[in-house]
């Protein structure tokens, strides 16, 4: 017994590391871009263009402005570190899923001749996937987290889908729906739920 609580310390440590490496990543790539000013910005996603559809993997870690980045880092650090605090491997699935949808919905639906960039998708993501995994899994816990994210993000999530100048709402769309199906990949039940076919092999008197 003693070994699970070390277990979870480190896994939750694990997690905080890989959090700061993400975040590090986005800092050192603006520091970049801004020196070669914001030339990298140009490898963001390219609507329908499959010559930069690696931009879907650039993306995320490209924005237009210290501003625009420390705009997007508190949201994906808050929202981030509750997704790190189940280990490394969770944070980083989510990561995948999320950007993966968020990238390549913009990249099929946005206008001809923009160009997308920024972590805003991904927060979305983040927070939907918070908002939703307790719906998946069951577990009160994860369902008060959800409502909690939801009573403090909604009104931004909701905002950020209406179609503006210069701000991809159709990352943010996208995003949100890939944190859905992030929250429904990664669903785990409850201890004490069994499903139907596990409760079909148990003897009579362990039903």
């Amino acid at each position: 017994m003693n070994g699970l609580p070390r277990e979870r310390h480190a896994a939750q440590v694990d997690g905080l590391w890989a959090l700061a490496v993400l975040v590090a990543i986005m800092w050192v790539v603006e520091l970049v871009n801004a020196l070669d000013g914001y030339g990298l910005d140009r490898d963001g996603i390219v609507p329908r263009n499959l010559s930069h559809l690696d931009g879907i993997v650039f993306a995320p870690f490209l924005h237009t402005s210290f501003s625009h980045l420390l705009g997007n880092t508190v949201p994906f650090v808050i929202l981030g570190l509750v997704i790190a605090l189940a280990g490394a491997p969770s944070l980083l699935i989510v990561t995948v899923i999320v950007a993966l949808v968020s990238g390549l919905g913009t990249w099929l639906t946005s206008a001809g001749g923009t160009v997308t960039v920024g972590a805003s998708g991904v927060v979305f993501g983040y927070a939907t996937y918070l908002i939703s995994r307790g719906l998946f899994d069951r577990r009160v816990g994860e369902v008060v987290v959800g409502i909690i994210v939801l009573f403090l993000f909604g009104g931004a999530l909701l905002s950020d889908l209406v179609p503006r100048s210069g701000i991809s709402w159709e990352a943010h769309l996208f995003g949100a729906i890939g944190g859905v199906i992030a929250a429904a990949a990664l669903a785990r039940p409850a201890r004490g739920q069994t499903s139907a076919g596990d409760a079909a092999s148990l003897p009579a008197s362990l039903r």
